[in-house]
């Protein structure tokens, strides 16, 4: 029990210090603000998406809820 309340204690300290992670929405809305920037239209554009969308999001959303946003929206 000790070290479970030590390793809360610890986490709590932590996540002050954590960018704020992005809602879905949040996310959801900045891939369509770099798509309407890059101009993408269909797949092939994909990976223009992710190379401009990933340093907005870095240590704030995950790549991977990133990327199937993207495809969703260039199908």
């Amino acid at each position: 029990d000790d070290l479970i309340d030590q390793t809360k204690k610890e986490m709590e300290l932590i996540e002050k210090y954590m960018p704020k992670q992005m809602s879905e929405e949040e996310l959801e809305q900045t891939v369509e603000e770099t798509i309407k920037e890059i101009g993408a239209g269909s797949k092939k554009d994909f990976g223009k998406v992710m190379q401009a969308l990933m340093p907005k999001i870095k240590g704030r959303a995950d790549g991977k809820a990133a990327s199937s946003i993207v495809g969703k929206k260039l199908n």
